[in-house]
């Protein structure tokens, strides 16, 4: 009889010889020889898989501002206080705790009880709840969705006073204040595009607009066709920003009169009139929120924000550990919600040493190459592979300066904007993906990454184009210590790392040592299995050298094995989807040491292999295996059996589960850690490279009838 199985784990025996995972990336040179000895072998035994060689200097070099505490106040007309939380986040983190926060801190006559909030950034959001959630106070905040959530910058001040039932988040007491006398709403409107002209203002009569203070040509209320910001009173440009007035009626003459409300969305034809800019709501613009001098109050508004600022607000971030930026190619790059005003240099440090604060000059850094404003049209494949990127300033590698970039890019690189004085204004690090596709594309033409083993010698090949070093550790066995460290050398054209050693090591085992920049790191020294590796030793701790295409990895009658000939089309396909562990873990006809593993597959009197081939008498074609690949959560070495017991309806079982639930054997298989190796709790053992793949691939020996189903697995 065939093995019902068969079929498949011949597939499987290619597959996981396929392409699947990258790594970091590299740089850097050395030897090809087989060295074995010296004291230099001891990095491949550290049991500190990630070493910091250099540090990046603390806070991760100059960041986005220091922490400091606001009060909200929360006044009440009833003075029923039970029960009212505050849930703050963003700022950053949950300040008041998880969900839905914490009660008030005290209480001050005339404005109510109060929170103090820590707040490490340059704004927060928060929800007043009761009841965990059930009743929450309104806000305006045009940025919530339905969940009443508020916003708050600190250039708005330190204290924030809420009132019950109102919306409206006040800089002051509005408790007795006096009706504003206003009669002007300035505007001040930054577009990082600078595409003013796509978009406009749609405002009505009943807005609140003071209709008989417009210029007599001007059209209002019609959707399809916004004012344009130029028809507003008093319009001018400013330093990347538009500004502009709209006239308002007088709260004095009629104390109902309490805010603005308008909308900013596209101008056809350049722009979409449905596009709100990021909003979902009408901006409103409270008049007791404001500063007014002269019957003026002033708002700033940010593209993309739907923030009403009543202050200006200095969003600038300063930052060397986060990524707000991206490589389009291998000379563009976007920086997201920054103009094109000051200077943009590309900061570079192989060490990590960059600090970059705001208004301060940067140090630390090896040097920088400044970057010129492209002001040509992306590239039609780049703007598609990017175009979930927010507009900002797109910038140009100098032609001069791309030699550079192989190098660059294996170190600590800051992207700064600075003004005509040499100091920060923004700063951030870029996301690499699209330079690194252009600069290698060779790559693509790589097809031995991994181990190769031969009779003439052993290669190595990584793809690791941002590493700085990068070495091979070789081992005897999956426990021993290091026998060989070999240097491995950088091809420029590829990004790949080459090693090699002479004779054959096969059933030998091996990791990388990468030495390379990590962002909010430093430069590291790490300890990594191959991503291509075919079989590893216990806990996937290092990789198996071995050739998929030889006779010691292979069952008897592999090669002469056909696969059943039961499917001529896919769409005659019957499938049946099981888990390895679960056909048999608790299947007691098949061996006690087999169930759950491989093995059990060839056992073919046992009842779960009797049923699948009545299933394949009845039609079954194929089985639909859950993933197989080596697992990342699943402790092969020590995984513990769920003891359940106690009564159906208690909560013995649950307790039982959650007890073992970081070392217990099952998994359902959706957390791949190396893709083309075979899953070692299912293998005998767990520690041998080599078997892993042996019972992977069932022996010919174990046969069921040639109709039998043929194995997939899911990937």
């Amino acid at each position: 009889m065939r093995n019902p199985f068969l079929g498949f784990w011949r597939r499987c025996g290619a597959a996981l010889a396929l392409l699947a995972l990258t790594l970091l990336a590299a740089c850097g040179g050395g030897s090809s020889s087989y060295n074995s000895g010296g004291s230099a072998l001891a990095v491949g035994d550290s049991t500190d898989l990630k070493v910091v060689l250099n540090a990046v200097p603390a806070a991760g070099g100059g960041g986005g501002g220091g922490s400091s505490t606001v009060r909200l106040y929360y006044n009440r007309a009833d003075n029923d206080y039970a029960g009212w939380t505050v849930y703050v986040y963003n700022a950053p983190g949950e300040a008041l705790g998880g969900w839905p926060g914490k009660g008030p801190d005290g209480e001050q006559a005339g404005a109510g009880k109060y929170w103090d909030i820590p707040v490490g950034g340059a704004s927060f959001n928060f929800i007043i709840v009761k009841d965990g959630g059930g009743t929450r106070e309104p806000s305006n905040w045009s940025g919530a969705n339905n969940d009443q959530q508020q916003f708050w910058a600190l250039s708005g001040g330190n204290t924030i006073y809420k009132v019950a039932g109102d919306a409206t988040n006040y800089a002051s007491n509005p408790a007795g204040a006096p009706t504003p006398d206003i009669d002007t709403v300035r505007v001040h409107y930054k577009r990082f595009d600078g595409q003013y002209t796509n978009w406009g203002v749609h405002i009505w009569a009943s807005s609140g607009l003071d209709t008989s203070r417009l210029d007599p040509g001007v059209v209002i209320d019609q959707w399809t066709n916004a004012v344009a910001f130029s028809q507003f009173p008093n319009y001018a440009t400013g330093s990347g920003e538009i500004v502009f007035d709209i006239p308002v009626l007088n709260p004095q003459g009629d104390a109902a009169r309490t805010a603005l409300e308008f909308i900013i969305h596209g101008k056809p034809p350049g722009g979409n009139e449905n596009d709100k800019d990021g909003r979902n709501d009408n901006i409103r613009v409270s008049y007791a929120a404001l500063t007014i001098n002269n019957k003026v109050g002033e708002v700033w508004l940010i593209q993309g924000d739907p923030t009403v600022y009543t202050a200006f607000p200095d969003s600038r971030l300063a930052s060397t550990t986060d990524a707000r930026a991206y490589w389009l190619n291998g000379s563009l790059i976007q920086y997201p919600k920054i103009d094109n005003g000051g200077v943009f240099k590309l900061y570079h440090s192989a060490t990590g040493q960059i600090r970059a604060a705001k208004d301060s000059a940067v140090t630390g850094a090896d040097g920088s190459i400044t970057l010129d404003v492209f002001g040509g049209t992306v590239p039609a494949d780049a703007a598609l592979r990017f175009k979930y990127v927010p507009a900002g300033v797109v910038l140009q590698v100098k032609a001069g300066d791309r030699a550079q970039l192989p190098t660059l890019l294996k170190s600590q690189l800051v992207l700064v904007q600075e003004n005509a004085g040499g100091e920060v204004q923004n700063a951030t690090t870029a996301q690499l993906a699209g330079a690194l596709d252009e600069l290698y594309a060779a790559a693509a033409g790589v097809n031995d990454l991994g181990v190769r083993p031969t009779n003439a010698g052993t290669t190595f090949k990584l793809w690791a184009p941002t590493a700085q070093k990068v070495s091979v550790a070789v081992y005897d066995n999956g426990i021993g210590l290091t026998t060989a460290l070999l240097p491995a050398t950088f091809d420029a054209a590829t990004g790949v790392w080459s090693a090699s050693a002479g004779g054959d090591l096969s059933g030998r085992y091996y990791r990388y040592v990468v030495e390379v920049f990590v962002r909010g790191t430093g430069l590291v020294r790490q300890l990594v299995t191959d991503p291509y590796s075919i079989s590893l030793s216990a806990d996937s701790r290092r990789s198996y050298i071995g050739d998929l295409g030889s006779a010691a990895l292979k069952p008897a009658g592999w090669d002469s094995h056909a696969a059943p000939a039961k499917v001529q089309a896919q769409t005659d396909m019957v499938i049946y989807e099981l888990h390895v562990r679960d056909f048999s873990a608790n299947d007691f006809s098949v061996s006690a040491k087999n169930r759950g593993k491989y093995l059990a597959f060839t056992e073919s009197g046992s009842n779960g292999m009797r049923h699948l081939q009545a299933l394949s008498d009845a039609g079954l074609t194929d089985v639909h295996l859950l993933p197989v690949f080596d697992l990342a959560t699943v402790p092969e070495s020590g995984c513990v059996s769920v003891a359940t017991g106690g009564s159906p309806n208690g909560s013995q079982q649950q307790a039982a589960v959650d007890a073992v639930k970081d070392s217990d054997c099952f998994n359902w298989g959706y957390d791949p850690l190396h893709y083309n190796a075979p899953e070692g709790s299912y293998a005998s053992s767990a520690g041998d490279g080599a078997r892993r793949i042996v019972e992977f691939r069932p022996p010919a020996r174990s046969r069921t009838r040639p109709a039998a189903p043929t194995p997939r697995p899911r990937t």
